[in-house]
């Protein structure tokens, strides 16, 4: 496998397992890593050494300008094309840029479950504190 989608494949995995309530395994094929929140997958990682990919949930509109922006996303595999994207390696695909989709994946499974359904939230830094 690449270094590029080795990185892109770790950086995800880290990513969705930093987040609250994540479960992970292999309920399609030994191929794919299948991340989820509440039984809801938003992440599935490959580890085919032919077709290194993430494929995260996304907005259809932002979605629709990533994959105009960055040659390496393209609509999602395996799942729904105008609601998943999946990204390779290549040019501009960077660790923030894969933090930041599987995160933004994560929060629109979870905006989307019923109120009881939700993992508790972390608070972020208090911008009044100094």
């Amino acid at each position: 496998m690449s270094g590029a989608g080795d990185r892109l494949q770790d950086t995800a995995r880290k990513a969705a397992l930093a987040l609250p309530d994540v479960s992970h395994g292999r309920p399609f094929t030994p191929e794919l890593d299948v991340y989820k929140v509440a039984d809801k997958v938003f992440l599935i990682v490959t580890d085919d050494p032919d077709e290194q990919i993430i494929t995260v949930k996304c907005e259809p509109e932002h979605a629709r300008a990533l994959e105009r922006g960055y040659a390496s996303i393209a609509p999602g595999r395996y799942l729904d094309k105008r609601h998943w994207i999946s990204l390779g390696p290549g040019p501009g695909i960077t660790q923030r840029l894969i933090n930041d989709a599987v995160e933004h994946s994560y929060d629109l499974v979870v905006d989307g479950l019923p109120q009881s359904e939700r993992p508790p939230r972390t608070p972020g830094p208090d911008p009044t504190a100094g």
